[in-house]
C-alpha cells in the first residue's frame, strides 16, 4: 500500500541535463548568439543539447577527426536534422523541397529514410541551419520534438494491405498525437522562423523541463508489427470490429537502449495494460505521458526510460494512475496476433483498386552511387505523382495510391533507374543504424558494414541449401537502440572499433529479446560462429522452424523473459 505518492519520486540532485532544461528558456538557451557567432562552426555544450529539442544533433566527420586535429583544426562540425513525418506520410513536393536542399546546402548529398517513419539530413553546416528550418515551413513541415526529451516521430503500420479507410484513421491519429504532445514553447518559431509570437510561454503536458528522457510512440494494425511495437514507450494496437475501429490494446513500457556491462540497463518488451473505447485515445496518451513526466528518473539518465519507470513503481500502479489521470476502466486486452512485419516490396494493390509500389532501400540511404541513380529516379517520381509518399519502419519508400495511368508512367522511370531489381529475402529483413562517420556515439560500423556482411550471411544460406530462407538481422552501432538490433534473429551492437556483442534468439514478429551469446568479437569470429549454428539449423530444424526459434528450442542460449536480471 502506496502512503505517499511523494514517496515514489527519484530523490537527489537533478541530472546535468535536467539543469540545463531547468534554465534554458524554454529551450531557447542562448542559441541565438552561437548561431550569429563565425568563428566556429559548432553549438556550445549546453545549447548543443538544446538544439536536440529543435530536431538536431552536433556531428562531426570522425573520419576526418585526427587528421584535423593535426592540423590544429576544430573538427568537421555539421548538423544532422530528423525531420518530423507523424505516420510516415510526406507529399511529393516536400519531398523535392527537401531534396533541393540536401543538393544544394549540405556536406553528403544524400536523405536517410530512418527506422521511425521520417528524414535525417546530415551534413548541414551551421550557417545554413535557418534556411533549412524556412524551408520545410514553406512547405508544411518541422522538425520540433524529433529528438531529446520529449515525444519522438509518432509511428503508424503503413502496409498497402491495411484496409485505406482504417489506414486513413490511424493516420490522422498519429498526426493528432504527434501535434498534441507537440512543446507548446514558442522558442522554435522565434529561433529558426524568425517569427515572434505574443504568448506566454506554457508547457500543461510536458512541463518546464519536459520528459525525463525521450518517449516513443506506435499504432500498431494487426497483423502487422512493422513498427517494432515492443521497442516503444507507449503503443496503441488497434481493435477492429465490423470494419470499424472501435478501439485499442495498450501496451507500454518497450524499450532496447542498454548500456554496456551495466546490470542496470536491460532491453523490455512492453506490457499489456488493457483495452479502451477509441474515444479515450488522448485522456490515455496524456496519462502515461504525464505519469512518466512526474515519476521518472531525473536523477540518472541511464534509468529515466519508461520501462524503467514501470518497473520500479510496479505495473499495478502505472495502471491504476492511467485510469484515475484518464477517468477511464481498462477492459481486458482484446485477442489480436501479429503475422508479419517486413514490407511487401513491389507493387500491391489495395481495397479500393488503387495500386502502391514499395520501394527497397537500402539501409534507407537515398542516394546515387555508381551507376545505381537511386536518389534521381525518386526525384522523377515525385515531379509526376499526385498522390503522396510513405515512409516505412523499415527504411523503404512507398509511392501510394497510384492510378492505372499513373503506374504505367512510374513503372517506366522505376525501370530506366533500375529501381526494381530483385532483391533478396536476407538483404529485405536486415538492417543498420548510421553509425560512423557522422554518429558521435557509434563504437564501431552498421551501415557501412551490413552490406559486405550480408554477403557472408548468404554464402553459409547458400552453402546450406537455405538460399531462399533468411534470418532477420540488424546491427546497431552502440547500444542505444537505433536500428533495433535487440528484437532480431541476430542482433550485433557495436562494443568497440570492429567488434560487436552477438545476440541471437529473437524472432522474426518482434516479440522476443535475443540474449547475448558472444562478447567484444570481430567479423571472422562472428562469422565462424555464424557459420557453425546456420549448419546446425539446417540439418536439425523442424519444418519452417526459424533460426531464432531453433537455437531456443535446442537450448543453445535461454530464451530471454521480460526482467531486470535476466537479460544479462
Amino acid at each position: 500500500m502506496i502512503n505517499n505518492i511523494q514517496d515514489l519520486i527519484i530523490k537527489g540532485k537533478p541530472s546535468e541535463e535536467e539543469n540545463i532544461k531547468e534554465q534554458s528558456n524554454y529551450l531557447r538557451g542562448t542559441i541565438v548568439n552561437d548561431i550569429k557567432n563565425k568563428l566556429t562552426g559548432s553549438f556550445d555544450e549546453k545549447n548543443s543539447f538544446l538544439i536536440r529539442f529543435h530536431g538536431m544533433y552536433q556531428q562531426d566527420n570522425r573520419d576526418i577527426r585526427k587528421e584535423r586535429n593535426i592540423q590544429l583544426l576544430e573538427p568537421n562540425y555539421s548538423m544532422m536534422l530528423r525531420v518530423r513525418i507523424p505516420g510516415g506520410r510526406i507529399t511529393p513536393k516536400q519531398w523535392l523541397a527537401i531534396d533541393e536542399f540536401c543538393d544544394e546546402y549540405t556536406l553528403y548529398k544524400n536523405i536517410r529514410i530512418t527506422d521511425r517513419q521520417t528524414l535525417q539530413i546530415h551534413g548541414i553546416l551551421k550557417k545554413n541551419v535557418k534556411l533549412i528550418h524556412k524551408i520545410l515551413h514553406k512547405v508544411e513541415l518541422d522538425s520540433f520534438a524529433t529528438a531529446n526529451d520529449g515525444n519522438r516521430n509518432v509511428i503508424c503500420s503503413t502496409n498497402p494491405n491495411i484496409k485505406s479507410d482504417l489506414q486513413e484513421i490511424i493516420y490522422l491519429f498519429s498526426k493528432k498525437i504527434s501535434d498534441y504532445l507537440l512543446p507548446k514553447t514558442n522558442a522554435y518559431s522565434e529561433i529558426w522562423l524568425d517569427k515572434k509570437i505574443n504568448t506566454e510561454d506554457h508547457e500543461p503536458i510536458l512541463g518546464k523541463t519536459y520528459l525525463p528522457r525521450k518517449f516513443k510512440i506506435s499504432i500498431v494494425v494487426p497483423p502487422y508489427n512493422d513498427v517494432d511495437l515492443h521497442a516503444n514507450d507507449l503503443n496503441f494496437i488497434a481493435i477492429v470490429k465490423d470494419n470499424q475501429l472501435i478501439g485499442f490494446n495498450l501496451l507500454i513500457g518497450g524499450g532496447l537502449s542498454i548500456e554496456h556491462n551495466n546490470k542496470l540497463t536491460y532491453a523490455r518488451l512492453a506490457s499489456e495494460i488493457g483495452y479502451f473505447h477509441v474515444d479515450k485515445l488522448f485522456e490515455v496518451t496524456k496519462a502515461v505521458v504525464t505519469i512518466q513526466r512526474d515519476f521518472g528518473n531525473r536523477v540518472n539518465r541511464k534509468n529515466a526510460k519508461t520501462k524503467y519507470t514501470i518497473d520500479r513503481l510496479g505495473i499495478n500502479f502505472f495502471k491504476k494512475e492511467i485510469e484515475k489521470r484518464a477517468l477511464l476502466k481498462f477492459e481486458k486486452i482484446k485477442s489480436y496476433q501479429l503475422s508479419m512485419r517486413y514490407d511487401d516490396i513491389g507493387w500491391v494493390k489495395n481495397d479500393k483498386k488503387e495500386w502502391y509500389f514499395t520501394l527497397f532501400v537500402e539501409n534507407g540511404r537515398i542516394m546515387n552511387k555508381n551507376n545505381y541513380e537511386l536518389k534521381n529516379g525518386i526525384k522523377e517520381i515525385a515531379k509526376i505523382h499526385k498522390s503522396f509518399f510513405y515512409l516505412t519502419t523499415n527504411q523503404n519508400l512507398i509511392f501510394a495510391k497510384i492510378d492505372n495511368n499513373e503506374k504505367s508512367k512510374i513503372n517506366e522511370i522505376l525501370n530506366y533507374y533500375s529501381l526494381t531489381k530483385e532483391i533478396s529475402a536476407q538483404k529485405k529483413n536486415s538492417m543498420a543504424c548510421v553509425s560512423f562517420p557522422t554518429c558521435p556515439l557509434a563504437m564501431s560500423e552498421a551501415e557501412r558494414f551490413l552490406p559486405s556482411f550480408i554477403k557472408k550471411i548468404e554464402k553459409i544460406l547458400y552453402k546450406c541449401n537455405l538460399g531462399n530462407d533468411y534470418i532477420t538481422l540488424r546491427i546497431s552501432g552502440c547500444p542505444n537502440g537505433c536500428a533495433r538490433a535487440l528484437l532480431s534473429e541476430i542482433g550485433l551492437i557495436g562494443k568497440s572499433l570492429n567488434y560487436y556483442n552477438l545476440y541471437i534468439g529473437g524472432n522474426r514478429l518482434g516479440t522476443r529479446i535475443p540474449r547475448l551469446y558472444k562478447e567484444n568479437i570481430n567479423e571472422k569470429e562472428i562469422i565462424n560462429i555464424l557459420e557453425k549454428l546456420i549448419i546446425l539449423w539446417s540439418k536439425n530444424r523442424n519444418f519452417n522452424e526459424i533460426f531464432g526459434d531453433f537455437v531456443i528450442r535446442t537450448k543453445i542460449v535461454k530464451p530471454v523473459i521480460n526482467s531486470t536480471y535476466d537479460f544479462w
